[in-house]
Order: structure tokens, then C-alpha cells, then sequence
């Protein structure tokens, strides 16, 4: 674009695209509607019914500087300061990780297992919260839960914080900064995360837009991916009720591993592994049998 033109919305969308394209950006028609709605402040179906509008040089401007940042590998959703999870808009940034539509498989599975708790206060704890995304999803779904929240980050914590105000969850949400069980002083019905488990050698091949800028704290998990896994396990022998239910996600070559893990725990039974919407193993699901000595 250049000063001199006058730009069309339609023309707009297929330079910016075709800049895109050059910068092999996975989805760049997309990228570029969304990019400019938000710049615009419009929804993507008035760029289909406007395309002949011109734009001003004030909307040029602030559009061309949102561009410029993804073409430099920024991720749309911290351009956007919001990210889509479960139906519910999140706020997002670089404190935390962009929720992704595979995690949504952590959410429904521990609402299976709820589906049958009818009565009573269910206690939960949401390990490594980020942007609260599975913590206020499951609020929302359950309104006899209490989740605990934590997270090593008090920068995450503050994005999740202001997300369950946003869908009015906070009362029934505590938020604690720490390591893992770091925080604790109790025991509770089910234990869901959704813990770092990106290995160093992968993490070089991920896409520049997810390394580059999402937090690498919240991606890598050491040599084989499965460090956080191995002490969230551990720690459910005195953080988790017996018949208490834990949930994780997992990568997808991950699940003989976690199993292994699982196994030698020797509390856990009921172990099961659900794939994602393209076949692939994402969460680890496993219940805390009751105690042998009171069996």
C-alpha cells in the first residue's frame, strides 16, 4: 500500500494475505480479515458486505502496524489481546500460553467424570492455570465446584484472575502463586493440568511465532517432555482424595510414558487415554483407589 492509493477493504485483505502468504503464515486470508476487523473495530462479516468500501488513513495505519507485527512471526491472539477456548473469550498476552482447541479434551473429560456428582461442593485444582482457561471453563460448567488455581507465574495469574472476574467465576475460584503443590495445604476430589510437555529437542522445531513468544516456561518440560507430569503424579499421593480423579494432557507420543508413570505410582486405577480431534492421544486420565488398609 502506499499513501497515494485509496484502499478498498477487499483490496486490503488480498495484499495483506498475499504478504501472508510470502512470510509462509499457516492461515493467511484468515489472519488478515481478523486483523483488520479488530483494526477497524468490525466483525469479519462486514469486510464480506463493505469490500468497496475505502479505508481511511487513520484505519491504514493502525492496520499496517498490526500487520507488521505478524509478518515479524507475532501471534494473532496477542495482537488481539483475546483468544477464543470453550465457547469463552479469554484475555491473552505474553504472560501467558494462547489456549488451543485440543485442550478443550481436558475440559470435557473432567466433566464426564462430573456429570454423576450431584450433590456437595466439589474441590478442584487447576495446576499451572496460565490464563485460566480450563479453571474458569470448568467453573462455568460446574456451579457446586471450587477451584483452586495455581501457577508458578504472578503475571499468568494476574490474566486469570481478570478472566474469571470477566465470566463472573471469581468467587468460586482461588488463586495461589507457586510451583505446582508449592501453595498447598490440601487435598482435593480432582486434579486437572495442563503442564508444560514440549522437550528441548522439539522445542526448536516448533513453529517462530510459538517460540519466539509464547513463554517457553509454560512449553518446555526437560529432555523427554514428561518432567512435569512425572512430579504432578508424585504429588497426588498427598494432594489428591482417595477415588479423587486426575487429569492431564499429554503430547501425542507421550502416552506410553505417562502410563509407565501412572503405573509405577501404584495409587492410581481406571487409567484411560483420550485422542484428540485428529486421532491423536491427548489427555491421561486415572482415579486414586482407596487405601489398602481400609479396604
Amino acid at each position: 500500500m502506499t499513501d497515494s492509493e485509496v484502499m478498498t477493504l477487499g483490496n486490503c485483505i488480498h495484499r495483506t494475505a498475499r504478504d501472508f502468504v510470502g512470510q509462509g503464515l499457516a492461515s493467511p486470508r484468515l489472519d488478515a480479515e481478523v486483523l483488520l476487523a479488530h483494526a477497524l473495530k468490525v466483525d469479519r462479516l462486514y469486510l464480506y458486505r463493505n469490500p468497496e468500501e475505502p479505508m481511511t488513513k487513520d484505519a491504514v495505519s493502525a492496520f499496517r502496524s498490526l500487520t507488521a507485527r505478524r509478518l515479524r512471526g507475532e501471534p494473532v491472539a496477542y495482537l488481539l489481546g483475546r483468544k477464543e477456548f470453550w465457547s469463552l473469550v479469554f484475555e491473552v498476552n505474553e504472560q501467558v500460553l494462547i489456549p488451543r482447541p485440543d485442550t478443550e479434551c481436558l475440559v470435557a473429560e473432567v466433566l464426564k467424570v462430573c456429570s454423576g456428582v450431584a450433590t456437595g461442593v466439589l474441590r478442584i485444582l487447576d495446576i499451572g492455570t496460565g490464563s485460566g482457561a480450563v479453571g474458569v471453563a470448568l467453573a462455568k460448567e460446574l456451579p457446586h465446584a471450587h477451584i483452586v488455581a495455581t501457577d508458578i507465574s504472578q503475571g499468568a495469574l494476574e490474566v486469570a484472575r481478570r478472566n474469571a472476574a470477566h465470566h463472573g467465576v471469581e468467587q468460586r475460584m482461588t488463586f495461589l502463586t507457586g510451583d505446582l503443590f508449592a501453595p498447598l495445604s490440601e487435598k482435593f476430589d480432582i486434579i486437572v493440568s495442563n503442564p508444560p510437555y514440549i522437550s528441548t529437542t522439539v522445542f526448536e522445531t516448533l513453529p517462530a511465532d510459538v517460540r519466539d513468544y509464547e513463554p517457553a516456561s509454560a512449553l518446555l518440560a526437560g529432555p523427554g517432555g514428561t518432567v512435569f507430569h512425572e512430579q504432578i503424579i508424585a504429588g497426588c499421593a498427598e494432594y489428591l482424595n482417595e477415588h479423587g480423579w486426575l487429569f492431564l494432557e499429554i503430547g501425542s507420543d507421550q502416552r506410553q510414558r505417562v502410563e509407565a508413570l501412572l503405573g509405577a505410582a501404584d495409587i492410581f486405577e481406571d487409567v484411560r487415554f483420550r485422542r484428540d480431534d485428529a486421532g491423536l492421544d491427548r489427555v491421561a486420565t486415572a482415579r486414586r483407589k482407596q487405601a489398602s488398609w481400609i479396604r
